[in-house]
């Protein structure tokens, strides 16, 4: 079970998910910098376009209410990168619902970290909203994303799959696969 408390973040057994903190920027721009993290995005980030994401998440926070927690090590305080939700585009067949998403650094892929991050996240939304579904969407080349997606128990609707307004349309990432997860389903599973 997650110790929740959504102004502030949320725990689980390894991880804080937590508000950002000026001591993030640097770790998330060198996170945002590498190529591996940033394979299935258009490009890495610079420094200043990494501090203006930051910025964005901080807005949407105090916007909405929640957002994209930072993501921190309980054993040692390491900052591991991002886990949480954002508003999805407006333009797209996701339109008006909410997303859940992830980041890591390299350094730390493969365990398990996204996966209990994002479960514990996922707890919290059935637990404090009424919205009858979750989304996840990423680039169709994003087989890890995806397959995380699937471990979550979201399934993909090809119906709802779009190309993305801020992406051109001959770029090899334009396309996004779209992956739901129903109230319905998450009960059951």
């Amino acid at each position: 079970m997650t110790d929740i408390a959504p102004e502030t973040g949320m725990e689980t057994g390894r991880l804080i998910l937590r508000e950002w903190r000026e001591e993030d920027r640097q770790p998330f721009a060198a996170m945002n910098a590498d190529p591996e993290v940033m394979r299935y995005f258009q490009s890495a980030l610079t420094d200043p376009e990494s501090d203006a994401l930051v910025d964005r998440i901080a807005l949407h926070f105090r916007t909405h209410g929640f957002g994209l927690f930072a993501l921190e090590r309980k054993s040692d305080g390491a900052f591991l990168g991002f886990t949480g939700f954002s508003s999805c585009p407006e333009n797209t067949p996701v339109q008006g619902e909410i997303e859940i998403g992830w980041r890591l650094a390299q350094a730390y892929w493969r365990r398990g970290y996204a996966h209990e991050a994002a479960s514990a996240c996922a707890d919290w939304f059935w637990q404090t909203t009424d919205r009858a579904r979750l989304v996840s969407y990423t680039s169709a080349a994003n087989q890890p994303s995806r397959n995380l997606m699937g471990k979550l128990g979201f399934r993909h609707y090809p119906e709802r799959d779009f190309d993305h307004p801020a992406i051109a349309s001959d770029h090899p990432f334009c396309r996004q696969v779209v992956y739901v997860l129903n109230r319905s389903d998450a009960a059951n599973g």
